[in-house]
């Protein structure tokens, strides 16, 4: 019954995809703006730093088409780089303290900085006690 609705009715969908939009922008139009002109529509805290650090932003994104051209891997130590909308697809290896992390951008990340997506610290597992670290096993011999 359902199936006979979708036939008669094209504009209703089972799975119908939500485009994404950035305070009202679709992505096509963020990517043609400047990036100062992007920086309009963040928060206070990215924008002032958008504006600030222009130069080093622009730096990474010819770098970075500049190791894409080559074919290799894009690795920065940038944690406070906020994304932009032409960062959108790439694939970015950020530094974490120890390891490189490889991030995917997608649209939603836009605004947030590479650090947030590269965790610099683990969950804790622990594993059984030691020798000696209980009272049971303080009397076992350690041979």
């Amino acid at each position: 019954m359902a199936e006979e609705n979708i036939e008669q009715n094209p504009e209703i969908s089972l799975h119908k995809k939500k485009e994404f939009s950035y305070r009202g922008k679709s992505l096509e139009e963020l990517k043609k703006l400047d990036i100062r002109e992007f920086a309009k529509f963040l928060p206070a805290r990215e924008r002032r730093s958008i504006l600030k650090n222009s130069d080093k932003l622009e730096n990474f994104i010819s770098k970075s088409n500049k190791y894409l051209d080559k074919g290799k891997n894009i690795k920065t130590h940038l944690r406070e780089l906020v994304i932009v909308p032409t960062m959108v697809g790439l694939t970015v290896y950020v530094h974490n303290g120890k390891t490189f992390e490889q991030i995917r951008i997608i649209p939603e990340m836009i605004g947030h900085r590479l650090g947030e997506f590269s965790l610099t610290r683990r969950t804790v597992k622990h594993g059984s006690a030691g020798i000696g670290a209980t009272r049971s096993s303080a009397s076992r011999s350690v041979k």
